[in-house]
């Protein structure tokens, strides 16, 4: 039985704030403690109310203490939080009796080696990785490896590695592949290419991805899953890889994978959705 949670909002607008307050109540009503002060170690479960945002602030919290994470969409498009907030109640609920259903997600390991061999930083990401160059820099040069082995080198704006739960975020927008969240893989998504040729690739996740963006840009800055930024140096190295072991991330028990991206995507609206044809034998 889970006696601790730790409750995170979204710190704009009245909705999540009246949100929280109703499931803090019913949380204590249900003789659960609600910690609000950040995540400890005393935590047993994370329970998010906001967008995906929000929940990509703390995911790597709940990765590496290896709790639950319950999503509950009050802020926009949700492919993460997946839990409406009319559902909330029943979700908490679930938590309560460890009833949920869990999703394995994969998390990307993400390390900045500089020319010395001194790690600049080391980060986890649930999204993506993104190399990109400053607002007024020019065309950039990225030199790509993987296992070892040269890839390319992309020009244009940038270069996306994103995990397969990330297919759905930057990546997307950048004209990538959707992958459903439990396939193995990374997707390396070129931004804006000067060349047509400069296509999305997918590439198994026991690769390692290796990243130098070539001397003489400036303003090139690494950017991960939108909450950590690092402006790079000339002559360092990142390193892409799968992190081992996997985020806990609490499955929405109303809707499915597909249910979601039909309604985040707009697939199929206003149109009958017909029902599963009968197999034979």
């Amino acid at each position: 039985m889970i006696q601790q949670v730790c409750l995170v909002v979204k710190h704009v607008g009245e909705g999540p704030k009246a949100l929280a307050e109703e499931a803090e109540r019913y949380l204590a009503s249900r003789g659960i403690s609600v910690n609000r002060d950040g995540v400890s170690a005393k935590d047993q479960a994370i329970v998010v109310l906001g967008g995906d945002g929000t929940l990509l602030h703390i995911a790597t919290r709940a990765y590496e203490l290896g709790i639950p994470l319950l999503g509950i969409n009050a802020g926009g498009l949700g492919f993460l939080t997946e839990v409406h907030r009319d559902e909330m109640i029943q979700a908490l609920e679930r938590l309560i009796q460890g009833t949920f259903e869990l999703d394995e997600r994969m998390m990307l390991s993400v390390r900045v080696i500089r020319q010395d061999g001194e790690v600049a930083g080391s980060y986890y990401a649930l999204n993506e990785a993104v190399v990109t160059k400053g607002a007024l820099s020019k065309i950039i040069n990225i030199h790509t490896w993987a296992n070892g082995s040269f890839l390319t080198t992309y020009r244009g704006d940038g270069l996306i590695v994103s995990s397969a739960t990330g297919s759905t975020g930057y990546n997307l927008s950048a004209g990538g592949p959707i992958m459903h969240p439990a396939i193995d893989a990374m997707i390396l998504t070129p931004i804006c290419p000067f060349a047509l040729s400069a296509r999305p690739l997918i590439l198994p996740s026991r690769m390692r991805i290796k990243i130098q963006v070539e001397e003489g840009f400036e303003e090139v800055c690494l950017d991960v899953d939108g909450q950590v930024g690092l402006h790079l140096q000339h002559g360092d190295t990142i390193e892409i890889g799968r992190a081992p072991g996997a985020l806990k991330l609490i499955r929405s028990y109303s809707r499915d994978y597909f249910s979601i991206l039909r309604q985040k995507l707009g697939w199929a609206a206003g149109i009958h959705v017909p029902d599963l044809p009968d197999q034979a034998d």
